[in-house]
């Protein structure tokens, strides 16, 4: 049989490309290629490369203890919201249309499961709670004691805690404690409950990996993971501040939920976050485990915390303040004044002692003070060391109960005394002074707006009353307070200035004297 030229060459074409097609499956090892068969992909590319740790097993096992916190409260009916019978519209003009378009605009009226809204009545049911807050909280108990913020609870009158499988219970309200934002709601019924444990947060490191679960926007159970960004940080917040700062996104609702260690333990409780717009920016403060649990045990057994109190008011020591008194450093509290029925001052401690340790603990600053002194119950006896007349001195002190108000208010009235006609000139100082009505003390009249003194805020009315804890009746006082100064080699002065019935202490320099 004799083939045409152009049909030999097509023929050869597909044998070769049948060949190829051969050569190509061999090579993946797919096998033959079979008409009618569906083509056998390859694997999918799989990299080898080290995971990082998940944290959904420490999330499985916390989560049943955390639980949304909802508040609610009765809110006091006004004038404008229709509670005098006019529906709050008596300023309108007497047109029913107008009268209808407002109701409309307000959302007065009720709305039937028909979708229609119906004017001319409305629910005044005003004895029932609203809903005024929205937070989240962790169980520490098996009974059901939980933990949340004051700031959650603070307005409400009636609690209800939503658990992570939906339910929800019924609250009662167990204390609180403004001074550190904590409160601790209790469940009766339901059974038993998940609960978790508070950490040792002084093994707590910068660094370390943390987890956040709350209830962010009323969103319900939300898991946010970072790391302790910072430790000791005070906000401002309160006396007490001491907080941690972790990076975890946290957001409004998540008040009051808890952060957990890769342990599942609670290191902090989420509390405020620092948002120039409103939202998460990474940065979030926690109140620390060990403040959290010494509170909260004192608000399950007596509903309040009961906390030990000096009767001091305290100020930072500056470098200036230091120097003035021969101090190496400028660690510690400086007392600028002792409450007359305060345990501080039966004990012996006046203005101008810088307290230094409690019962051997180093004092860093005055919240440092605060903390340790809040930390004992009313009654303890502390021994409380002050550097006085440049050398150290330790002092026994019974402390007292810490009064409702954190003011401490002197209870020395003394009035604002009137400056006398003839005033004299403390030209180093850059101040002009005269003597008290009283006889106490130098009044300034005026200060030199470019003197070390106006830049340390002082100002004309102010009181002066001691230089270096010596008693000053006249300018020659401080003259000689200023040249015993130089003569010890001390480049500042430490002035007792009261204003408003306020103590507090400034250095000035010498050097120019």
């Amino acid at each position: 049989m004799i083939t045409a030229p152009n049909s030999y060459s097509r023929t050869r074409k597909r044998l070769l490309a049948a060949a190829a097609s051969l050569a190509i499956a061999g090579a993946i090892g797919v096998g033959a290629l079979t008409s009618g068969t569906s083509p056998v992909l390859a694997d999918a590319v799989r990299v080898e490369a080290p995971q990082v740790p998940s944290f959904a097993d420490v999330v499985e096992r916390v989560s049943p203890a955390v639980v949304s916190v909802k508040v609610k409260a009765k809110i006091q009916p006004t004038a404008d919201d229709g509670s005098d019978g006019q529906d709050g519209f008596d300023n309108l003009p007497n047109n029913p249309q107008l009268r209808r378009f407002f109701k409309e605009f307000r959302g007065f009226g009720d709305q039937n499961g028909d979708g229609h809204r119906r004017f001319g009545h409305r629910d005044r049911n005003n004895d029932q709670p609203r809903p005024v807050a929205q937070g989240s909280g962790f169980f520490i108990s098996e009974d059901g004691y939980l933990v949340t913020n004051n700031h959650v609870v603070e307005e409400g009158t009636a609690f209800t805690v939503v658990t992570n499988d939906g339910k929800e219970l019924d609250a009662k309200l167990i204390g609180t404690d403004p001074r550190t934002d904590l409160a601790v709601l209790k469940v009766d019924g339901g059974g038993k409950f998940t609960y978790v444990d508070f950490a040792d947060d002084s093994k707590v490191r910068v660094g370390d990996w943390v987890v956040a679960v709350g209830n962010p926007f009323g969103l319900g159970g939300t898991v946010t993971a970072g790391i302790v960004s910072a430790r000791g940080r005070d906000i401002g917040a309160g006396p007490y501040d001491d907080f941690l700062q972790i990076d975890a996104s946290v957001n409004r609702g998540n008040s009051g939920g808890p952060t957990f260690n890769l342990n599942g333990q609670v290191v902090g409780i989420n509390t405020a976050i620092f948002s120039p717009s409103g939202g998460s920016v990474g940065i979030a403060f926690d109140i620390p485990a060990s403040t959290a649990k010494q509170v909260v045990d004192d608000l399950m057994k007596n509903g309040a915390v009961q906390r030990g109190w000096l009767g001091v008011e305290i100020q930072p020591v500056t470098s200036d303040i230091a120097e003035s008194l021969g101090l190496k450093s400028n660690n510690g509290a400086l007392v600028s004044s002792a409450q007359d029925d305060g345990p501080g001052k039966k004990a012996g401690i006046t203005a101008g002692d810088v307290i230094t340790q409690v019962d051997g603990k180093d004092v860093a600053s005055p919240k440092e003070l605060a903390r340790l002194i809040g930390a004992y119950s009313p009654g303890k006896s502390v021994d409380v060391t002050v550097w006085r007349d440049g050398k150290s001195q330790t002092v026994k002190v019974d402390l007292g109960k810490l009064p409702a108000s954190d003011k401490q208010a002197s209870a020395d009235q003394q009035q604002q005394p009137a400056a006398p006609a003839k005033p004299d000139t403390l030209g180093n100082l850059g101040l002009t002074v005269t003597k008290s009505e009283n006889g106490k003390g130098l009044v300034v009249t005026d200060v030199d707006p470019d003197s070390a003194a106006a830049d340390r805020g002082i100002q004309p009315g102010d009181v002066i009353t001691a230089v270096n804890s010596a008693e000053v009746n006249g300018t020659e006082d401080i003259a000689k307070a200023m040249a015993d100064a130089v003569k010890s080699g001390r480049k500042a002065v430490l002035m007792q200035i009261t204003r408003d019935d306020n103590n507090r202490f400034v250095a000035l320099p010498v050097a120019k004297g």
